[in-house]
């Protein structure tokens, strides 16, 4: 394994356990935002600051929710840094208006873990050129040092 698998596979990790910080009941998703080898932002699904920490109402995600890669890309550009030519690590695939601000935040690269049921979001990515690489959860688990 090279030293970008490895990177891969410990960034994947990072976002998995970031996921964990979601307060969302039906499913946690974590993003790490990661340029030159150092993360520059991070996020998980959740309703934006200052609401209530309650995703769902009657097993349904509310409209506000943000996407974990939401989270990320705008955390970002309130810290004046460039998230141009990263790479984003993120739990599940990217969803269509997630993968539209990927696109336009200048990422680079995604790596997600697991595939949701609409996989528009990924082929959008595909279509800009971005690269796209699965990392499915079990390559990540089985990781030896």
């Amino acid at each position: 394994m090279n030293k970008q698998d490895k990177r891969d596979h410990l960034y994947m990790r990072m976002a998995r356990t970031w996921a964990e910080n979601s307060y969302c009941v039906r499913r946690k998703v974590g993003a790490l935002l990661v340029k030159d080898k150092m993360i520059i932002s991070d996020g998980y699904n959740g309703t934006p600051s200052g609401f209530e920490n309650i995703c769902e109402e009657n097993n349904v995600s509310k409209p506000y929710v943000l996407h974990a890669e939401a989270n990320a890309i705008t955390k970002v550009a309130r810290s004046g840094n460039s998230s141009d030519g990263a790479t984003l690590y993120v739990t599940a695939s990217p969803c269509m208006e997630c993968s539209k601000l990927i696109i336009q935040s200048g990422i680079k690269r995604v790596v997600y873990g697991e595939k949701y049921r609409l996989m528009d979001g990924v082929d959008l990515l595909e279509r800009a050129g971005i690269q796209v690489d699965y990392m499915p959860d079990e390559q990540t688990a089985t990781l030896k040092e």
